[in-house]
């Protein structure tokens, strides 16, 4: 049985359940044109995947400004939403994964929904997080979401190994 989760001290190592790779099929290229967000999809002629390095949160240390989700399959935690305090009228959802054998059956859109109902709580207008923009399934999943583009950030890996990559940010009002 499929459960969502606020991680407790009890459970802080779930915090940090590893990464696993996810499809890359294409890109997102979004166009800023009088003030509005639109974009366009270059599909990849040969998809790949990748897999982000694992995290290493310190719960400890991140529990003062961030709240850890947990979805859980019995027991075992198989996913995992970050949502940290923000500065403005927007939390940021600053992790969401989700392991590879649960995806596709609506557990992101849940740990998402869940995140909105602890955002509101503490007075929040909406979340706001990023995706690379070669992360395509990401990204289109964002808009699927109820999430609009509201930046992009194409020097942000510059003078690093994602050098050519960008970030798409994507905001929920509520």
């Amino acid at each position: 049985m499929i459960t969502i989760r606020v991680v407790d001290r009890q459970h802080k190592a779930d915090a940090n359940i590893p990464n696993q790779p996810f499809p890359l099929i294409g890109r997102m290229i979004p166009s800023l044109k009088d003030g509005k967000w639109d974009y366009t999809v270059e599909k990849f002629d040969v998809p790949s995947e990748m897999r982000f390095p694992d995290e290493n949160y310190d719960y400890e240390e991140m529990l003062a400004n961030s709240t850890f989700i947990g979805v859980y399959n019995g027991d075992s935690c198989v996913g995992l939403a970050v949502l940290q305090e923000g500065v403005f009228d927007y939390a940021y959802l600053c992790d969401l994964k989700v392991n590879a054998d649960f995806r596709g059956k609506g557990i992101a859109k849940r740990l998402i929904a869940r995140a909105g109902e602890i955002a509101r709580a503490k007075g929040y207008g909406g979340i706001y997080t990023q995706a690379q923009d070669n992360n395509l399934t990401a990204c289109l999943f964002y808009l699927k979401s109820g999430f609009r583009i509201g930046g992009f950030d194409n020097v942000l890996y510059k003078g690093t190994a994602q050098e050519g990559k960008a970030d798409v940010v994507f905001y929920l009002d509520f």
